[in-house]
């Protein structure tokens, strides 16, 4: 894979935008943490027909289709993040004073001189967007009220204004994007902070840098699929050798191919077929995941330029945010991972429950890193079981959390 990556940064004359794009494909995906391993049946049926079948799963699921009331805030750099609110209806328990925090925490927060109501924040991770939320956002609208963002360069928030300019990305600049967010989409009440991977650890960085927000307004907080540092040790499931190798060349490469995105992008699309078993191994787990929620997971990965994979990357083997966790140790909290995560190993939740051993720690039997995806059900649950402990809602009525299994005739 180096070696075709290499390739690919000098590719020239026919052919080597697919190389390019293969390399680029391959190394992002790994980046991302969202592939490895080509799907058998992948490279023997017709490249046509797999591309009537992408068309046709585009078409059977309506997967990242809701939408709420748009609004923009402007990060420290000047990006315009985007995000959208979903309201709580008028009369529900969200819409009302909260009635479970204990003692004097729940008077500060949920107390008639904060009439504001509760607002969830849903931060998502790496190479995905807000619509990575789908279910917990179907199971969770007009109950409370919540608010959904693309991080900067990722869905629909402009690229990073800084990082057009050559900055790097650091997590502690996604935790400010985070404060700019809440300060234009919920300024006032209560606030439960929801991350999944890059998310979880944007979290974190907002209350390493802004730990009297966390004291005042914060009733819960839920890390799931995350990591509060030592990223650099993961193996992604593979061979050891291997992994030093690739975590040696991995950024430069990552660079090279950031400098000619529109020649890698040109071969990503049309190599994309290829990946899905790649996507797929690394974002799912169960056999029996529905393949339009596959094919959604591909293109929320897939629509992340690689530039922007490139830029991002560093900043992980950097994160370490094990020093902001007692933060979160007056609230609730709910820390939940796959046991088959190749990408934040259900490990690094565990370390996080060392530092928290108040929180609820969930490993979801036979699940990768999209989680929220392949088991909405455990996920959404297991959010509702939060609310209801951070007094948020005084019930855990969801409604149907939606199912990615397999269905009959697909």
């Amino acid at each position: 894979m180096v070696a075709a990556a290499a390739d690919a940064v000098n590719a020239t004359g026919p052919g080597g935008w697919r190389r390019a794009g293969i390399a680029g494909a391959a190394i992002g995906v790994l980046a991302a943490g969202a592939a490895a391993g080509v799907a058998v049946e992948r490279l023997t049926v017709g490249r046509g027909m797999r591309k009537k079948a992408r068309l046709a799963l585009d078409a059977t699921g309506p997967y990242g289709s809701l939408r709420g009331t748009p609004g923009r805030a402007v990060a420290d750099d000047g990006t315009e993040l985007y995000y959208e609110v979903e309201e709580a209806e008028a009369g529900t328990p969200a819409d009302q004073e909260g009635s479970g925090a204990p003692g004097a925490r729940r008077r500060r927060l949920f107390g008639r001189k904060s009439p504001a109501p509760v607002t969830v924040v849903f931060s998502h991770g790496y190479c995905l967007g807000q619509d990575s939320w789908h279910f917990q956002r179907d199971a969770l609208r007009g109950l409370v009220r919540a608010v959904y963002w693309d991080q900067r360069s990722h869905g629909r928030s402009e690229r990073g204004r800084s990082q057009a300019e050559g900055a790097p990305v650091g997590i502690d600049l996604l935790g400010r994007d985070l404060k700019a967010v809440i300060d234009a989409a919920a300024p006032e009440g209560p606030l439960v902070l929801v991350g999944h991977s890059m998310g979880g650890m944007t979290v974190m960085a907002l209350a390493d840098q802004f730990p009297a927000l966390v004291r005042d307004r914060v009733a819960a907080v839920a890390l799931i699929g995350t990591s509060s540092g030592r990223l650099a040790e993961v193996s992604f499931g593979l061979p050891v050798a291997g992994v030093n190798a690739v975590r040696r060349v991995l950024p430069g490469v990552l660079r090279a191919l950031g400098s000619q995105a529109e020649l890698v992008e040109k071969g990503r699309r049309a190599t994309a077929d290829l990946f899905a078993g790649l996507i797929k191994r690394y974002s799912f787990s169960s056999r029996d995941v529905d393949p339009a929620v596959a094919r959604f997971a591909e293109r929320l990965i897939e629509s992340t330029p690689i530039d922007v994979v490139a830029e991002f990357y560093p900043a992980f083997t950097e994160h370490d945010k094990s020093g902001a966790l007692p933060a979160f140790r007056d609230v609730p909290v709910l820390i939940l991972a796959g046991d088959k995560d190749l990408v934040t190993p259900s490990s690094h939740s565990e370390a996080i429950a060392d530092a928290l051993p108040d929180a609820e720690l969930v490993i979801v039997p036979d699940a990768g890193h999209l989680v929220m995806l392949e088991h909405p059900q455990t996920v959404t649950g297991r959010l509702a079981d939060l609310l209801v402990r951070s007094g948020t809602v005084p019930a855990a009525n969801v409604g149907g959390h939606g199912s990615t299994a397999q269905q009959p005739g697909r």
